[in-house]
């Protein structure tokens, strides 16, 4: 397994949590760096080799954008070119990069991570949701070109992120789930054979009752 973020102490705390988790036998490495850096993710699909086959890609990091959130009559182009290159061009490019591995496994899976932005018209969201929208629609279109494997687009809802309280300045969050609420959902969804498509956190939560222990 290979995990990133941009983060490297932070990063590598998580990667030891993971490690006390792994069956034996099993690794996590640690890539600290940008999505949207061509070299980091040429970095993550080498670390991901030098580990084993390489099968599944999971597109979770993202940019919200300014705080607070303008309307789009104001919003700063150069911060929206930004939003999209890390929430729409850097998970494609990261596709991209491992399709040759993708392309030779067993069961090629890809999760995106979206958000209810990308269906919803809530004011303030217009660049973050633009882009998690052309985000799926990526993931729909490659899941034609790619029946074969299976390609997911899961909202999770809100969470209790820095970046959610980003969206959000001032603003009391506590209310929202924590992140680590929603991986058994996650687990479950790729060790299943649903077919490739956009999923809700509700529609996880059956998926997760039914794969029971997955």
């Amino acid at each position: 397994m290979v995990i990133d973020a941009r983060e490297e102490s932070a990063l590598h705390q998580s990667a030891a949590e993971v490690r006390d988790h792994l069956q034996p036998g099993r690794d996590v490495r640690a890539v600290a760096g940008d999505v949207t850096d061509p070299a980091h993710l040429a970095g993550l699909v080498e670390a991901a080799e030098e580990l084993g086959d390489l099968d599944l890609v999971v597109n979770n990091a993202s940019a919200l954008g300014p705080s607070p959130l303008p309307p789009l009559d104001h919003y700063p182009l150069d911060e929206l070119r930004a939003v999209l290159e890390s929430n729409t061009v850097a998970p494609l490019a990261l596709i991209q990069a491992a399709t040759p591995q993708l392309a030779s496994a067993s069961r090629p899976r890809i999760v995106n991570v979206t958000s209810d932005a990308s269906v919803e018209a809530y004011p303030g969201w217009g660049g973050y949701g633009a882009a998690k929208a052309a985000l799926d629609h990526l993931g729909a279109v490659l899941a034609s070109e790619r029946p074969g494997w299976r390609v997911w687009t899961v909202d999770p809802g809100d969470m209790r992120t820095q970046m959610h309280q980003d969206a959000f300045p001032g603003e009391d969050i506590s209310d929202r789930p924590e992140p680590d609420s929603v991986v058994p959902a996650f687990l479950a969804l790729i060790e299943s054979d649903l077919p490739s498509g956009r999923f809700r956190l509700g529609q996880l939560d059956l998926v997760a009752t039914a794969g029971g222990d997955s």
